[in-house]
């Protein structure tokens, strides 16, 4: 007994900065070495990749970047994720983004990227509308003529010089919008798009905003829902296509663990030397 108190008392001392630096390789190593961990994938997540799957090869999909840099972490793997879907499904996919700071880059990387491993043709298979500011009306003119509100394209191409938008004029010529969103947009897509245009939706956001538009599962606004990284994993694994958001489950349930661990060991060794103590 008195040599397990002895080894807690030692614990007890232990340079905080150890600690700092075992968290720091907890996090690191699962990302140079991934671990493959077992990854459950909830109901929203399939519910979501099982509508995307049901669409037929032809049809249009406008897919949304409306976050900022600073969530990449858990948005941009999404982006990927459903892009690399619909381009294998050989689906027509238009993007945009009511976002002004670092979304039209975001945007720009991700879609060239994927486009160039499907070998996708820029105005036949995908079009990049772009920014257009006020996003409230943005979305509500986009339901009546999409021409309207981006006469050009991203590219400062006239709309009706490239042959997909030549068949997309509003909201019923798409057949999904799939949202990627960090910010309050989602909910005015819902409830200006959704509501008035009735056009089906599913979204990806953060796992702050995660909770929040689970009420529109409820209500039938959205077929299904990405929460955060973890959502962002699942539809990686859904879609066979593993990447920073599997990598980065992998660290964070190691570092979860390493947390919960030395918190346990921290509270065993105050209780065991603070008994000692009482003793004397």
């Amino acid at each position: 007994m008195n040599s397990f108190l002895k080894i807690f008392s030692l614990l007890k001392g232990i340079d905080r900065r150890y600690i700092f630096l075992l968290i720091g390789v907890a996090v690191i190593m699962p990302l140079i070495f991934p671990l493959g961990l077992p990854l459950g994938v909830t109901q929203p997540s399939l519910d979501l990749y099982d509508k995307v799957e049901s669409l037929k090869e032809g049809s249009v999909v406008l897919l949304t970047f409306d976050y900022y840099p600073s969530t990449l972490p858990e948005t941009e793997p999404m982006s990927y994720a459903a892009l690399r879907q619909l381009f294998r499904k050989n689906i027509k996919v238009v993007t945009v983004t009511t976002i002004p700071l670092g979304a039209l880059s975001v945007m720009e990387n991700v879609v060239k990227n994927v486009a160039r491993e499907y070998d996708k043709k820029y105005g036949t298979d995908y079009v990049n509308l772009g920014f257009k500011y006020g996003y409230q009306a943005v979305l509500l003119g986009m339901g009546r003529r999409i021409e309207d509100i981006f006469p050009m394209d991203a590219y400062n191409n006239k709309l009706e010089t490239l042959p997909l938008m030549q068949r997309v004029k509003n909201y019923k010529d798409i057949d999904f919008i799939f949202i990627v969103s960090d910010n309050a947009t989602v909910d005015y897509w819902v409830s200006l798009v959704n509501a008035q245009f009735g056009t089906p939706m599913g979204a990806g956001v953060t796992a702050v905003m995660a909770p929040k538009c689970y009420s529109y599962l409820q209500t039938r606004q959205m077929v299904g829902l990405l929460g955060g990284m973890k959502g962002a994993a699942e539809y990686e694994k859904l879609t066979s296509n593993p990447g920073r958001a599997m990598l980065g489950m992998d660290s964070q349930s190691i570092i979860h663990f390493a947390i919960i661990f030395f918190v346990v060991l921290g509270n065993l060794g105050y209780f065991a030397t603070r008994k000692k103590e009482v003793s004397k």
